[in-house]
Order: C-alpha cells, then structure tokens, then sequence
C-alpha cells in the first residue's frame, strides 16, 4: 500500500507541469521484484526520427546502470517494419532473441487519440463564481461570436509493455503502463518527460532499476 501511495504521488508531482500523465498502472502480481540482464527496446512509431530518439534515450537509461540494451532499429530492417507479420514469425523472433540471451522486451506505442475543445480561463473564472445571471451572461456572450473562444487540443493515448521472455519462463506480460500525452509540441521533450515516467514507475516497482538507497547517496559523494 505504501509503494502505491508513493507511486501516485511521485507521478503526480512528475506530472504536475508536463505534457505527459501515466494514467494507468498494472503490474503482475506473481512477481514482487524483476530483473532482467537484456532487454529489447521497441518503440512503434511511423516517424522514425521519434523511433530513434526514443529507443536511443531509453537505452541510455538502461547503460546507466550496467543493462544491456538494444534499439529495435538495429535489430529489426526495414523489411520486417514495413510488412505484415504473422504470429509465427513473431514467434520465430521471440526465439531468435532468447536464442542471443534477451530476457525482456519494452514495447511502446501511441493507441489512439481524441481532440478536445475548453474555454479559455478568464479572470473572473478564476477569482470566483458569477452571482447573477447577466454577470454570468456578459462574460460568456462570446461564445455566440469569438471562433477562438475555446481552446483545442489533442491527447494521444500511448501504452508501453514489459514482457518477459525468459528461458524455462511463461512468455508473459510483467509490467503495463497507459500514458497520455497532451498537444505534444517539442517532440524532443516529450520523449523526455515520457521516458522520466517510465523509469521512476520501473523504480517504484522494484522492475528492473532500483531506487538509489540513502547510504548509497551518502557513498557517491564520500560521506
């Protein structure tokens, strides 16, 4: 219970002034710790310069702290991103990656998204509720002829997934986690700000990084 507090209110603060928001947690509940020594990073996108980022900022989280990591772009050509697979083939994959001592993949991709149309704040929003009707009326009578009245936006709804393919091991999901993004701008900082979630949630979780302890703070800087 204490671990979900801390979860919730860690991604809250992460959350707070970023375009990026985990709004959905699943963690398997038959592994309380997990490890893994090789993972697969795949990040699917049509935009390849965002694949790359992606994958090459999430494996540098994984370097740092002595995981083996590799890109999906080294792994996969262009043949195989750009064709149908099928089931089989994918399983011939997941083979091939144990075969060269993989034990996790890290999946992501965008699901869907939705457009949304807000009032844009104004003062008199902020500083309290209208007591009568035409005060009400004259901040709102906008709406009948200003076309930018409303602000709108669009969240892209991603998922990223942990699977286990560990030798002797169930092929199975460990990890699962639904981010929205918001009216991604800067596609650079957004693929920050997402990757900073996915790490901490991976720390919270005790699933494959580890929180840095307070003796091993005090150690680094010689205490």
């Amino acid at each position: 219970m204490r671990n979900l507090l801390s979860l919730g209110l860690g991604i809250l603060l992460l959350s707070s002034c970023a375009s990026t928001q985990l709004v959905s947690n699943w963690k398997n509940p038959d592994y309380v710790i997990f490890d893994a020594s090789k993972v697969l990073i795949v990040g699917m996108t049509q935009n390849e310069d965002a694949r790359i980022d992606f994958e090459t900022k999430l494996r540098r989280e994984f370097r740092k702290r002595d995981i083996e990591a590799m890109r999906s772009i080294d792994l996969f050509d262009v043949s195989f991103t750009d064709s149908v697979k099928s089931e089989q083939e994918l399983d011939d994959v997941e083979q091939q990656l144990l075969d060269k001592d993989f034990d996790a993949i890290l999946f992501t991709k965008v699901i869907g998204s939705e457009d949304f149309k807000k009032f844009r704040k104004r003062m008199s929003e902020i500083n309290g509720l209208y007591g009568k009707f035409r005060e009400d009326y004259l901040e709102h009578q906008p709406i009948y002829y200003e076309s930018d009245y409303y602000d709108e936006y669009t969240v892209y709804h991603a998922e990223t997934s942990l699977y286990c393919i560990c030798v002797d091991k169930e092929r199975e999901l460990i990890w699962r986690g639904g981010i929205d993004i918001t009216d991604p701008v800067n596609i650079e900082k957004t693929v920050d700000e997402y990757i900073k979630l996915i790490v901490f949630a991976f720390e919270e979780q005790d699933i494959i990084f580890r929180k840095e302890t307070k003796d091993e703070d005090n150690e680094s800087i010689g205490l």
